[in-house]
């Protein structure tokens, strides 16, 4: 089977294009294949399909196995995988994942694609569609206790859910394993696991980031969790509606206009490593 390498800041997934190859055991070849000692070595694995709502489909496993719902760094990454390999020349492309539909356009540079917008669409606010178990109706700012110490939590889903936690120390220093594996695990407070980001404010412009990512653990960057931690800075006062999200992999631009309603706009890149065969 034939496969892509690829990263956005760092976030690396394996690329199928099943327009040509099959997998016939999706769950068994994501761990197969995401192992970093056995396997080719990713945070899961991305299959490129054909669309039945949008020009093509994303069907994203993590590195566990589990199904991911999005990925905000994969989808700019496929976007440039179909424009750059001639599956589409559209600037503009429609790709969807466990049903949600996002926009992605792209800018080219002599037939290859050197930067990508994506629509994320909306922020999700309310409690029990994130989900996350709470008798209030948003969790902005709640108190949380995890691992003996108290966080700020403010939990958005991005189509995937998130808990973001604002921290004075730099998250370089931030024991993330450890706090981070508590909270995606905890699912007497959230039922799906969630995504865990630590957060420190630099200025209304620049956030600085680390995040755990559920069935994963810490990944270099995560495009959703970014969206996440912008909207969650916004909503709180911290941060003006554009900001620059800086990660251990590299930096992603995000916009929203602090309405409910309105899209959350993700500028980033996207990179082939390599291209292999395996047999699986």
């Amino acid at each position: 089977m034939k496969f892509t390498k690829m990263h956005g800041c760092g976030n690396d997934y394996i690329y199928i294009d099943c327009f040509k190859e099959n997998v016939e055991d999706e769950k068994k070849a994501a761990i197969f294949l995401s192992d970093r000692h056995f396997g080719v070595g990713g945070d899961g694995i991305i299959l490129i399909k054909k669309g039945t709502k949008a020009d093509f489909e994303m069907v994203m496993y993590n590195a566990d196995g589990s199904r991911g719902a999005m990925c905000g760094n994969g989808i700019r990454c496929v976007a440039k995988y179909v424009y750059d390999n001639q599956l589409t020349d559209k600037t503009l492309i429609s790709i969807e994942s466990m049903g949600s539909v996002k926009y992605i356009e792209v800018q080219a540079k002599n037939g290859k694609v050197v930067s990508a917008k994506v629509d994320m669409g909306a922020p999700v606010l309310d409690a029990a569609q994130i989900p996350v178990k709470s008798n209030k109706e948003k969790v902005i700012n709640e108190k949380i206790t995890v691992g003996g110490r108290e966080f700020e939590m403010t939990c958005v889903s991005m189509g995937n859910p998130h808990a973001v936690m604002f921290i004075d120390e730099s998250p370089k220093d931030f024991d993330l394993n450890y706090y981070g594996s508590l909270f995606e695990k905890n699912t007497d407070v959230f039922p799906d696991r969630v995504n865990a980001e630590f957060a420190k404010i630099i200025d209304r412009k620049n956030i600085e980031m680390r995040v755990y990512e559920r069935g994963s653990g810490e990944t270099l960057a995560c495009g959703t969790g970014a969206c996440a931690t912008a909207v969650a800075a916004i909503l709180s006062g911290r941060a003006d509606n554009d900001v620059t999200v800086h990660l251990l992999g590299g930096d992603l631009e995000i916009s929203w206009s602090g309405n409910e309603q309105d899209s959350v706009f993700m500028i980033g890149p996207a990179e082939y490593v390599f291209t292999g065969e395996v047999d699986i």
